[in-house]
């Protein structure tokens, strides 16, 4: 139920499936009800027929005329009864033979009564029975009964016919309704569908802006967000301008005071002192030039690219080492975010190797489609070297840390790489390579 559509078709579909079975239940009601009323018409109709045919018998008691006879009466189990009663006389039509009905009571003088009835276990019938007094027949001062009886069956089957036809209209009336609902709603949230697609685009760095020709609900919202993400490049820009001439500023005054200190014993500590300082600068500079790197809309950078630059410069630098260093990079692993941003967290984690390792250190680089966005493009470093234990693994991602003093270093090179890496959304894992020495693995925005 996360998309708005399904939400939609779900709010609509609930009130008309309740609607639908109340309609279902009115209309079943009143055509049973038209059902009952013409079934009682038709049974007026068959007792005054029924009346106006009699004709006195030789015993006293009363029968239909044998010309005057209903055909169906005169066929067994025709599905129309009839039956003449009193005290002392019974009649009963020949459709009856056979089933052995119980067509009710005696009726008081003047009473009619309308049921229903069972013939032969399980024929159901609707019965109606009326009291007649004949004026010239004193020997039954209570009258005669008269009833007729008809089949329900034909009544039944067809009350299963029309609800079998209503349910079905009215399934196909609601898939129907349901089907243009959806077509429509398609057609409605299609600029919203747009939205969500071209926002994913400039996520990706494919697009740098949301496109135009929206409705104009969405119109604002398209404008207000390319507005937002051409401030945020402009902040972004002006943040690095900054830091760029502030880096200036400081390195030269730190240049100029460590020229003029004077050849004493003090001058290694107060040079240590400056060297601090000055990593301190590059660090925090460098931390809050990545903090705008996360930003979406820009152009994905080919990692195969800055490897094999650093490659080439790390060759270089350590020329005295035997060094053989190895890059496997997946076609198409592309780093969403900025350039210096990927190039800075590869060359601190490719440096450290280099400096650590016996001879031998490997890149590589992959896609992984099944893991979230900002966690798609994963990178490990790893060498020969003696490795990291586990114990110091946690500590040589703090900023100033070195598991080995030794070393020269600020300590500062795998803090970047970690903050750098929680700014984009992504982790950096430390553990051991199969190399024999550390693998630093990074997860990053990618595709």
């Amino acid at each position: 139920m996360h998309s708005l559509s399904r939400r939609l078709l779900a709010s609509i579909a609930v009130p008309l499936v309740l609607f639908s079975g109340v309609m279902i239940w009115v209309l079943d009601s009143g055509f049973r009800a038209l059902s009952e009323r013409s079934l009682e018409e038709l049974l007026d109709r068959q007792m005054v027929a029924l009346i106006a045919s009699v004709e006195p018998q030789p015993d006293g008691g009363y029968a239909p005329a044998a010309q005057g006879l209903d055909a169906r009466l005169d066929t067994p189990r025709s599905g129309w009864y009839a039956q003449i009663r009193s005290q002392h006389h019974l009649w009963r039509s020949p459709s009856v033979a056979g089933l052995g009905g119980d067509f009710g009571p005696l009726l008081a003088r003047g009473a009619r009564s309308v049921g229903y009835a069972t013939f032969g276990g399980h024929y159901r019938v609707a019965v109606e029975s009326r009291a007649i007094q004949f004026a010239d027949d004193p020997e039954e001062p209570q009258g005669f009964t008269f009833s007729v009886a008809v089949s329900l069956t034909p009544f039944e089957e067809q009350l299963w016919r029309f609800r079998q036809e209503l349910i079905g209209w009215f399934v196909g009336l609601m898939a129907l309704l349901l089907a243009v609902l959806a077509v429509l709603l398609r057609w409605v949230l299609s600029p919203v569908r747009r939205m969500e697609r071209e926002i994913h685009e400039v996520e990706e760095g494919r697009s740098d802006t949301i496109g135009s020709g929206y409705p104009r609900e969405l119109s604002g919202v398209a404008v207000n967000l390319n507005a937002l993400l051409t401030g945020e490049r402009k902040r972004v820009a002006r943040y690095r301008d900054t830091l760029g001439n502030l880096a200036h500023s400081l390195k030269t005054p730190l240049a100029v005071i460590r020229a003029s200190l004077p050849g004493d014993g003090g001058r290694d500590t107060v040079n240590a002192e400056i060297d601090r300082m000055a990593g301190i600068i590059e660090h925090q500079m460098q931390r809050a030039a990545a903090s705008g790197g996360a930003l979406i809309g820009q152009a994905p950078v080919d990692l195969a690219q800055v490897a094999s630059e650093l490659r080439a410069a790390l060759l270089r630098v350590y020329g005295h080492k035997d060094l053989s260093l190895e890059l496997e990079v997946a076609p198409g692993s592309l780093f969403v975010g900025d350039r210096g941003d990927v190039t800075e967290m590869l060359g601190n984690l490719l440096d450290n190797a280099c400096k650590w390792c016996r001879g031998r250190v490997r890149l590589t680089a992959r896609n992984d489609e099944g893991a979230p966005v900002r966690q798609r493009l994963v990178v490990t470093v790893e060498d020969d070297g003696a490795g990291i234990a586990p114990e110091d693994r946690p500590r040589v991602l703090q900023r100033g840390v070195r598991a080995d003093e030794s070393v020269p270093g600020h300590g500062i090179g795998l803090a970047m790489v970690r903050e750098t890496t929680d700014l984009y959304g992504g982790r950096l894992e430390v553990d051991e390579s199969p190399l024999g020495g550390a693998r630093f693995s990074l997860y990053l925005p990618g595709r």
